[in-house]
């Protein structure tokens, strides 16, 4: 019996699929748990073309992660706060702090959880800071930490 693949099963493959196994697996173990369904011809046509369309969605979401890491990779971002003299912060500068400084300066969202710093930032100065655009697309944004104007 041919059956489609709702969920990647280990010993026969990943969700899609389209396999043959014995009747009495797909009847008494893969169809009563939901993890795949029985292929007909229609049926088989529209996984292929979902599969497709999430393929061309990849590429596509793929060329607009590599145009936004250029994007980043030209942009210099000003933090201020609040420091001392001898350009020790109060406070720190955090992976928050820089997604907020890029929606404000792109208008971009980007993660907090995104942002790789080693720890946050706590004096004053230039720092190249890694973002993570997309799986495996990496861009460098420069933070520039400079002193608030004290009042």
């Amino acid at each position: 019996m041919d059956v489609i693949l709702l969920q990647d099963v280990e010993t026969l493959g990943d969700r899609g699929a389209v396999v043959t196994v014995a009747d009495g697996y797909a009847r008494n173990f893969l169809l009563p748990r939901n993890l795949a369904e029985q292929a007909s011809p229609g049926r088989i046509a529209e996984v292929r073309h979902r599969q497709e369309e999430e393929e061309a969605r990849k590429v596509r979401d793929a060329e607009r992660a590599g145009d936004l890491a250029e994007v980043l990779s030209k942009t210099v971002l000003t933090v201020t706060a609040q420091a001392g003299e001898d350009g020790k912060l109060f406070g720190s500068v955090t992976a928050a702090d820089i997604s907020k400084e890029i929606l404000r300066a792109r208008n971009v969202r980007i993660d907090k959880k995104k942002i790789n710093l080693e720890e946050p930032i706590k004096e004053t100065g230039d720092y190249m800071v890694e973002i993570e655009v997309n799986t495996g697309v990496k861009a460098n944004a420069k933070v520039i930490v400079a002193p608030a104007a004290q009042a």
